[in-house]
């Protein structure tokens, strides 16, 4: 990657969400000059939102920052591999090793938003106490709002396709740390930020700190894409 390029930035939402949850952080870069995408998956198997992501990866040009939001940090871990991805970015997010699934993960560090759950017709639905401990400290109009927009996985998600590869372990990462989650719990992300030996920031958030505190994940991407650009992959 040359001093001047800029890489592309891919985006990958997590349950209970779909690509336009970057929607308050992708102007900002857009205006900064990076090409920007959300990759849009439909939480119906790890497997097919995998296939969405390596898709994605090949509609923008190389190279990429690959950055993930909760489960989102399970698809970009497996499409990590992709010699177009530089850095990896973690928001509040779940990053399995080699034979972990997420839920392996979850269930070592339990938390709130798993007691406000339902299942239906095949699918996790949040029930609408729920979004206080996804997204408490957006107003009482913005939580309504994700509530009334989640999108429920399909039930055993979190179950499916052990990883098979850690690009965390070769790559650059930075993990944004939500200190006030209670969906993926905060000592959970340190654990996973600490193991892949990430960059970390700690901020004041709820799990959708790119909902809450869009400047600090904005802020993220940036120093992520600087780092890339003074040293470059091989």
């Amino acid at each position: 990657m040359s001093s001047q390029h800029k890489p592309s930035v891919v985006f990958c939402h997590g349950i209970w969400a779909d690509g336009s949850c970057f929607n308050k952080v992708i102007p900002a870069l857009q205006a900064d000059g990076y090409e920007v995408v959300s990759v849009q998956y439909g939480l119906d198997s790890f497997e097919e939102d995998l296939a969405a992501v390596k898709r994605t990866l090949s509609r923008v040009d190389g190279p990429v920052i690959l950055v993930g939001h909760s489960y989102g940090g399970a698809t970009i871990t497996a499409s990590g591999v992709d010699q177009r991805v530089a850095g990896l970015v973690y928001i509040a997010a779940v990053a399995p090793d080699v034979g972990e699934t997420v839920q392996d993960q979850l269930d070592k560090y339990p938390t709130d938003i798993f007691t406000q759950v339902e299942v239906a017709d095949g699918r996790a639905w949040m029930l609408p106490d729920g979004v206080k401990y996804f997204a408490g400290d957006l107003s009482k109009e913005e939580q309504k709002l994700v509530w009334a927009t989640h999108y429920a996985p399909v039930a055993d998600l979190f179950h499916q396709q052990k990883l098979t590869s850690t690009p965390w372990k070769s790559k650059p990462s930075w993990f944004i740390v939500a200190k006030n989650d209670h969906t993926v719990h905060p000592d959970l992300q340190r654990f996973l930020a600490k193991r892949m030996g990430a960059t970390t920031i700690e901020t004041d958030s709820s799990h959708v700190p790119m909902l809450s505190k869009p400047e600090v994940v904005v802020d993220v991407i940036r120093k992520a894409a600087e780092a890339l650009r003074e040293n470059p992959p091989a």
